[in-house]
């Protein structure tokens, strides 16, 4: 099995890295942007770097181009992520290639959901939320607890 950890630098990598248990023994790489933890992390695992598009549609395109290349190339069998921005797209195509999605809803989301979770919500195969207050507004999500 080969696993595909997707997610925005910063906070959704901190949380992402929480979970090491579920690749470890396994082939997997990261797919990140360019920015500090992920930097960090390029020294020591396999991280390939996307776009962080930023609600900006040319950033976008460019995200998704970079996403379906890492689809074809390195046939992952499932993608998990804690979102954000920059790992949707790539969670998108890997549904649309039957890759298994596994999203994980922010730590810092407890009043309102994220972006990203209310697009992840629609394409995930498994949804867990850190906060039971999170089941109203994904009520299909699998309560988890923290990742912390």
């Amino acid at each position: 099995m080969k696993i595909c950890l997707a997610c925005s630098a910063g906070g959704h990598l901190t949380e992402l890295l929480q979970l090491e248990k579920a690749w470890l023994g396994k082939e997997h790489f990261f797919v990140s942007d360019y920015r500090g933890n992920a930097i960090g992390l390029s020294k020591k695992e396999r991280v390939i770097f996307a776009e962080c598009p930023r609600r900006n549609p040319v950033k976008l395109a460019k995200n998704f181009f970079q996403s379906l290349g890492i689809i074809l190339r390195e046939k992952p069998d499932a993608i998990i992520s804690t979102g954000a921005d920059t790992a949707v797209p790539l969670c998108i195509l890997g549904r649309m290639f039957g890759k298994k999605i596994i999203f994980i809803e922010s730590f810092c989301r407890v009043r309102e959901p994220s972006v990203s979770g209310k697009i992840m919500y629609r394409v995930a195969d498994v949804f867990f939320v850190q906060w039971e207050e999170n089941l109203k507004f994904f009520p299909k999500a699998k309560f988890a607890g923290s990742v912390f």
